[in-house]
């Protein structure tokens, strides 16, 4: 098994003429390891996907993967080192199962290696590593929104890279497909041996599926650390504007956040009630 790669983002600014997103970020993540991102809407976490990705070049400062400068890479270079998984994908009518999670295979194999009929290897095991094998010939519209989300996964799994990155894999899928994807994200990096990066904003997932969180607030880094460490009644408050308490699964032992009230947007003047 080749060895995970790690992530490196230094002095990160990304932004729009009328909107900064990110504001001087710096973020390692070691390879190998499992780093969920939160915080509110907006605060820069996809992003942030996007520049490690390298679908995104930021103004200032720069992403090294795996010590690699991935401004120097093509965008078809970076392809073959680090796999994203977007949250949303437009639909391919009448495409199948097969079909898309060949998709996956065009950085390796280029615009004429896709013409050639048959799966390769690395496309079969992504297949059957997620599970959907039994599923490679039915078309990926007639699947429920959990199953399309493993078979996309498969898809990132045909890059065949050391580093996976998922924008808010368990969005618009039921509690059962939740914990179905971030179980089998767990699985596949323990056997693959990836790096993982994934967007959640259900903080009780991150606790229990990541070993390290990374808070953003208003294009900042303000939280990094074990769930443990990082999961607090102060970060329900100062990060994600939510009154509440924290407590401890009393099997795992990992953080349960127990939310009361939302927050205001902004402070309240004392004489105002709320």
């Amino acid at each position: 098994m080749t060895e995970p790669v790690g992530i490196r983002l230094e002095g990160i600014h990304f932004g729009y003429p009328a909107r900064p997103v990110l504001q001087g970020v710096d973020l390692t993540v070691r390879p190998g390891e499992l780093t969920a991102l939160t915080g509110l809407n907006g605060c820069g976490k996809s992003t942030l996907l996007r520049l490690a990705a390298g679908l995104l070049r930021p103004h200032r400062g720069r992403v090294l993967l795996g010590g690699e400068d991935l401004a120097r890479l093509s965008r078809r270079a970076t392809a073959r080192r680090v796999a994203l998984l977007h949250q949303t994908a437009p639909a391919v009518p009448g495409m199948t199962v097969r079909h898309l999670v060949r998709q996956g295979r065009y950085a390796a194999r280029g615009p004429l290696g896709m013409l050639r009929e048959g799966d390769d290897p690395v496309v079969l095991r992504a297949l059957r590593d997620v599970g959907v094998e039994q599923w490679a010939d039915r078309e990926v519209d007639a699947l429920s929104g959990g199953e399309r989300q493993r078979v996309r996964l498969a898809m990132a799994l045909a890059q065949d890279t050391r580093v996976l990155l998922l924008d808010e894999p368990t969005t618009y899928l039921d509690l059962h497909h939740q914990l179905d994807v971030l179980r089998t994200v767990v699985r596949l990096r323990a056997e693959r041996g990836l790096t993982v990066v994934m967007v959640l904003h259900d903080l009780g997932h991150a606790a229990r599926f990541a070993e390290r969180i990374v808070a953003l607030r208003e294009g900042r880094v303000v939280a990094d650390g074990t769930p443990e460490e990082v999961v607090t009644p102060e970060l329900l408050a100062d990060v994600l504007r939510v009154a509440g308490r924290v407590g401890r699964d009393p099997e795992g032992g990992w953080p349960v956040c127990y939310p009361d009230h939302p927050l205001p947007d902004h402070p309240v003047p004392q004489n105002t009630r709320i």
